[in-house]
């Protein structure tokens, strides 16, 4: 086959440093758009990103050319670069949570990512981590997934 037809959707989730309150709620909306224009540069199409206060989900397709790591690298490293810009002392947290996705999920992924706000008024960031991890079948030791 000449040409190469990658469909690899990928649920990104990353908390903010030791999972503090440490994105304003005003900021909220322009960080998200901002992981937009993040994908736009370095080609990655972002399809959704969204959170709180103390975490982001991105939904991006990611490229046959860009391992997942340096796709994570990269949008942490400016997202992080942008909120200090804004006069915050910020840092994500090291790791991450990825996820794949099957096409026909992304709609039902999509509104998820959107509504973050009534669903952390029912469940921890915390909480919904572990769910994620053990919906997919990610082994985990407790002690080691917070740090």
């Amino acid at each position: 086959m000449a040409h190469s037809f990658p469909n690899v959707i990928v649920h990104c989730v990353f908390g903010t440093k030791e999972r503090r309150d440490t994105i304003p709620s005003e900021l909220q909306p322009k960080l998200w758009k901002y992981f937009g224009g993040i994908g736009k540069n370095h080609d990655i199409p972002i399809l959704s990103a969204g959170g709180t206060s103390n975490h982001a989900h991105v939904l991006f397709a990611l490229p046959a050319t860009v391992t997942l790591s340096i796709a994570v690298q990269v949008l942490k490293a400016n997202s992080s670069r942008w909120i200090g810009e804004h006069g915050i002392e910020f840092a994500w947290q090291e790791g991450y949570g990825a996820f794949s996705v099957g096409a026909p999920n992304v709609r039902a992924l999509e509104a998820y990512i959107a509504n973050q706000a009534k669903h952390h008024a029912k469940r921890t960031f915390e909480q919904e981590f572990i769910a994620m991890l053990e919906k997919a079948g990610v082994p985990y030791d407790p002690k080691y997934v917070f740090g």
